[in-house]
C-alpha cells in the first residue's frame, strides 16, 4: 500500500506542480504527518522533491524532472476501457478523438493487459441516461464549453421559467448528470456573484466574448456540484407515505422506486388475506409524489398522511372527470 500511495504523490507532483501537505493529505486520505513521511522516504530513494517555505510555500519536483513510472496495473487498465463516454464525447466534439486516445493506449499496453482491456469494452459498457428519455438537444454545448474552456465570458439567451432572458456569464465548468449537460456559472464578478447551475439545453443562443475572466480563488468543480445537489434535495424536502400494495405493486416498487421500494417491501407487515401489505414509503414532497403514486394504479392506496391521500383523492376525481364513462365530451 505504502508503495502506491508513494507513486500516486510523485504522480501528483508531477501533474499538479507544487501543492501543500494538507492539500497531499486530502487527495492521499492520510494524515499530513504521513506526507511529511513520504516526501522524505522519495528523497531518500533519490526523487528530486523540493520544500517552499512560506505562504506560496509547498512541495513540488525539481523543473524538468518527469517519472517513467507510469505503467498501468491490470485493474487500472480494465477501469479506464470501462469508461462509457463515447455519447458525451461525440456532444463535446471528442468522438473521434477520445476513440483514437482508445486505441493508442491499447497498443502502447503490454499483451496481457491489451487483451484485458479488449475483454472488459467487449464485455461491460455503461450507459448513463434513463430508460425511455431522450438526451436533451444542445445545440450550444460547444460554444459553452469553448467559453469554459478558454476562460472567456459567454453572452447568451437562457429560457427560464418566466421566458427567454439575455445573460453574461462567467463559466466555470460543464457536468453531465444522468444524460443532462449543465453549466456552473457567474452572473458577474466570479469573487464576488454566487456560482449557479444552468441546463445547457436551455440555451437558445450562445457566443463566446473576446473578454476573459479570473477564477474565483479555490474552486473546485467537484466539491461545487456536490454541495448544489445535497442543497437541492433538502430544498426538495421528502416524506414517508403509507401505502396499501397489492401483490402486482409489490413487484414493481423496487424497479419505480429502486433502493427506496427495496427497503419498504422489507420494512412491510405481512400480507392480509387479500394479500395486500401495508408499507412505508420515502416519496418527494408535494406533487410530484402524488404523479409518483398514481404510477401505481389501482394497485396501491395511500393511506397517509393526510394530506397526500387528499391530494392523490384530489387528482383520481379530476382523471375521472376528464374520462366520463360515455366516451369524449364534445365541444
Amino acid at each position: 500500500m505504502r508503495a502506491d500511495r508513494l507513486l500516486s504523490l510523485l504522480l501528483l507532483l508531477q501533474n499538479r506542480g507544487r501543492m501543500t501537505a494538507p492539500e497531499l493529505a486530502e487527495r492521499l486520505e492520510v494524515s499530513v504527518r504521513t506526507v511529511y513521511r513520504d516526501v522524505e522516504a522519495l528523497a531518500a530513494a533519490g526523487v528530486p522533491v523540493l520544500s517552499d517555505r512560506g505562504p506560496e510555500g509547498g512541495y513540488r519536483l525539481v523543473e524538468g524532472y518527469r517519472t517513467r513510472l507510469t505503467g498501468l496495473t491490470a485493474a487500472e487498465a480494465d477501469a479506464l476501457f470501462l469508461v462509457g463516454a463515447p455519447g458525451p464525447a461525440r456532444d463535446l466534439g471528442l468522438g473521434g478523438v477520445l476513440a483514437t486516445a482508445r486505441l493508442k493506449v491499447q497498443a502502447a499496453l503490454p499483451a496481457e493487459l491489451a487483451e484485458r482491456a479488449r475483454l472488459m469494452g467487449e464485455r461491460f459498457h455503461l450507459d448513463a441516461p434513463g430508460w425511455f428519455r431522450g438526451a436533451d438537444p444542445v445545440p450550444q454545448l460547444a460554444a459553452v464549453t469553448r467559453a469554459v474552456w478558454e476562460q472567456r465570458v459567454l453572452h447568451g439567451t437562457y429560457r427560464g421559467p418566466r421566458g427567454e432572458v439575455r445573460r453574461e456569464l462567467c463559466p466555470l465548468g460543464v457536468v453531465l448528470k444522468s444524460g443532462t449537460w449543465y453549466l456552473v456559472a457567474t452572473a458577474g464578478d466570479p469573487a464576488t456573484a454566487p456560482v449557479r447551475t444552468y441546463r445547457v439545453s436551455r440555451f437558445t443562443s450562445a457566443q463566446v466574448a473576446e473578454e476573459g475572466f479570473e477564477r474565483p480563488t479555490g474552486f473546485a468543480l467537484a466539491a461545487y456540484w456536490e454541495e448544489s445537489s445535497l442543497a437541492l434535495e433538502s430544498r426538495i424536502g421528502r416524506t414517508t407515505a403509507r401505502l396499501r400494495l397489492s401483490p402486482r405493486a409489490c413487484r414493481l416498487l423496487p424497479m419505480m422506486y429502486g433502493a427506496a421500494g427495496g427497503r419498504a417491501l422489507a420494512e412491510a407487515g405481512e400480507p392480509g388475506p387479500d394479500g395486500w401489505v401495508e408499507a412505508e414509503l420515502a416519496v418527494e414532497a408535494s406533487t410530484v409524489a402524488v404523479g409518483d403514486l398514481l404510477r401505481l394504479g389501482p394497485d396501491a392506496e395511500v393511506l397517509g398522511p393526510p394530506e397526500l391521500r387528499r391530494a392523490v383523492a384530489e387528482a383520481v376525481t379530476a382523471l375521472a372527470a376528464r374520462y366520463p364513462p360515455d366516451g369524449p365530451s364534445a365541444e
